[in-house]
């Protein structure tokens, strides 16, 4: 073991990095993580901003980014931590060594700056960026918690980044607004264009980020436990 190994273990046991930066302790159960959670391969940008609390499990964690999204957690999915890959073993699917449910966020012992992966329906090829932003102590403030974002997640009916781009170019508002003046035109068609016009709803309302809504949803996992 050389110098630098010696004061890493030293510092760990202070809570602090080489970089005297706190690191989420190696047991997970103290300090709240302040997490950037961007789509990648999406412009604009869709992106959240988290509280979650360092003893938040993997599982969880899962369920946090599904709600985020607007996803309905039925694909397959992964977290990439450090080389190593987790999440929810599923019959038929992926299996992993480790329980989501008792690995908890801060046994990875992640700091400031540092970044981990989450991947979404292996067709559609959905990847998430996770970025520590900062380590703070724990308060009496409900968790996990989004406190900014940008954006509504992708529509059901898009599979994947380029299918996503492809109906966004499609509904530009010029687009949308000259395909609902024929159907106003054409009373005929707007009787048959009821699944088009929720289409265009949907696609209309991209912009629109709702966090108060996203909170209430998370309060659905809002764990109850406290550092032990």
């Amino acid at each position: 073991m050389n110098v630098l190994h010696i004061i890493d273990a030293w510092a760990s046991c202070l809570g602090v990095t080489r970089f005297g930066r706190p690191a989420i302790t190696e047991t997970g159960t103290h300090g709240m993580c302040q997490l950037r959670v961007v789509l990648v391969g999406i412009s604009p940008m869709i992106s959240r901003r988290l509280l979650v609390p360092a003893w938040i499990s993997i599982a969880e964690l899962h369920q946090i980014l599904q709600l985020c999204f607007g996803w309905e957690g039925d694909r397959l999915h992964l977290f990439v931590i450090h080389g190593g890959e987790y999440g929810i073993s599923y019959e038929g699917g992926i299996g992993y060594p480790q329980d989501p449910r008792q690995l908890q966020l801060g046994q990875f012992r992640l700091r400031p700056t540092e970044r981990f992966r989450y991947e979404y329906d292996f067709v559609a090829g959905w990847q998430v960026q996770l970025r520590v932003e900062a380590i703070t102590p724990s308060n009496d403030r409900a968790y996990p918690a989004c406190v900014a974002g940008r954006r509504s997640g992708p529509p059901p009916q898009c599979d994947g980044v380029l299918e996503y781009l492809r109906f966004r170019a499609r509904y530009n508002i010029i687009s949308v607004s000259m395909r609902l003046l024929e159907l106003m035109e054409d009373p005929g068609q707007r009787q048959d264009s009821y699944e088009e016009i929720e289409q265009i709803r949907d696609w209309l309302g991209l912009n629109r980020f709702d966090r108060r809504e996203l909170n209430r949803s998370l309060t659905q996992i809002t764990t109850q436990r406290s550092p032990a």
